[in-house]
């Protein structure tokens, strides 16, 4: 028998500010976290657009010796953690130390430092490498730094799948915990990939939206006039605990996580399949998991990338998956407001799903101003919407046909 499992912390850092309450807070109110890049020098850059996290002063979590062993992307994850860790009132004894753990991904890791460091080498030869570019460049170290951090001696790892990085590894911590390997999780996801390869190389791809005179309305998934999605950055980390464990210490249960799906879709390296196969069956594969109706969903905060194939292949995935529930469903995409944090994005949408339940509000999808024939549901235009959730899917899909699923369910005593 599955044990039960509760979400009893979210922390967020997003392009909407540096932390939780600031980012919920902004995408009720329908702000845009995208701005012109001031991470580089776009000047030969055909898009010059991004949602970066600002203000964010590292020092304010990590010692001033211990920064430069950390790239962006393990900050980020370090805060978010914190954050998540001070919602959620745990602490981590040595009593219970080995039966907490971390799982954290990214989708691509240390970009910044990867391009540092190889600058370094070009300019000076190997002696110029830093000693701590390993350490502070790989994927799995947000999770050890994590891990070092609130001594979790638990299940340790990590899960680098392209955009569905963070929902996989908050999947994959809701199935350790269920099956009795740990009784608590601190999971999601951290990415920190605005940078000049990174940009450029989306670009060269066609990817993303070159809307560089109006930034803020740039991110419209949905929308008829979408031209691709805009990067972003930042952390989305979440705190799952056994049920009975969060309820004996008296915490906060901002939503129980009841459901999980993964999928391939053996289609194409970066395009989703033509018939939104791979999108219904792990939305499937999620609804099944729970043992859930699929009428009784009530609201997906969607993998929405604002990109012409995703918004199409994604809505007609949810008509396929729910039939004429369809129609009653909210639906809405809180990318138009963060950008898409790549490995980051299923962190953040899954925390900001638990938050959505726990306020029975809907986050809206800013800049719909034209409906498109091919993407015909609610979508929640523009304004945040309060409603009656008991049950919240998150979608996300990821290049080489790698999709997650998660299942939400409001929680009852």
């Amino acid at each position: 028998m599955k044990r039960r499992v509760a979400i009893t912390g979210v922390g967020l850092v997003s392009a909407l500010g540096v932390g939780t309450e600031a980012t919920w807070n902004a995408l009720l109110s329908g702000k845009s976290g995208i701005a012109l890049i001031t991470h580089f020098d776009t000047t030969q850059f055909s898009v010059k657009i991004a949602g970066e996290v600002k203000g964010f002063d590292p020092q304010t979590w990590i010692d001033k010796k211990e920064i430069k062993k950390m790239d962006p992307f393990i900050q980020f994850a370090v805060a978010a953690s914190q954050f998540a860790m001070d919602s959620s009132g745990l602490r981590i004894t040595p009593a219970i130390a080995g039966r907490v753990g971390v799982h954290i991904g990214s989708g691509i890791g240390g970009f910044s430092t990867i391009e540092r460091e190889h600058s370094e080498l070009i300019k000076g030869g190997p002696r110029r490498i830093s000693p701590f570019f390993i350490p502070s460049s790989i994927v799995n170290l947000a999770a050890g730094q994590v891990s070092i951090r609130f001594g979790a001696k638990g299940p340790n790892t990590s899960t680098c799948t392209a955009c569905s990085s963070g929902s996989h590894a908050i999947g994959d911590s809701f199935r350790i915990i269920a099956r009795g390997e740990a009784d608590a999780m601190i999971c999601g996801g951290s990415e920190a990939a605005i940078t000049p390869m990174s940009v450029g190389g989306f670009a060269r791809m066609l990817a993303l939206s070159m809307r560089n005179e109006e930034p803020e309305r740039a991110s419209r998934p949905f929308d008829k006039d979408r031209n691709g999605f805009v990067i972003g950055e930042g952390a989305g980390i979440l705190i799952l605990e056994e049920l009975e464990m969060a309820r004996w210490r008296g915490a906060t249960i901002y939503a129980e996580m009841v459901g999980y799906g993964m999928s391939g879709d053996a289609f194409h390296i970066t395009q989703p399949s033509e018939d939104g196969d791979g999108a219904f069956r792990v939305m499937n594969n999620a609804i099944m998991d729970a043992g859930v109706h699929p009428s009784e969903v009530d609201y997906i905060n969607a993998h929405g990338t604002s990109t012409p194939f995703n918004d199409k292949f994604e809505t007609l995935a949810i008509k396929r998956t729910f039939g004429h529930h369809a129609r009653k469903l909210a639906v809405s995409s809180t990318k138009s407001m963060t950008g898409h944090l790549l490995g980051a994005a299923g962190g953040l949408e899954g925390g900001i799903s638990a938050l959505a339940l726990h306020h029975q509000t809907i986050p809206p999808t800013i800049n719909y101003e034209t409906p498109d024939p091919d993407c015909d549901l609610d979508y929640t235009p523009n304004t945040a919407r309060k409603a009656k959730l008991d049950y919240v899917l998150s979608n996300s899909f990821g290049f080489g046909g790698t999709n997650a699923t998660l299942l939400l369910k409001r929680y009852h005593e």
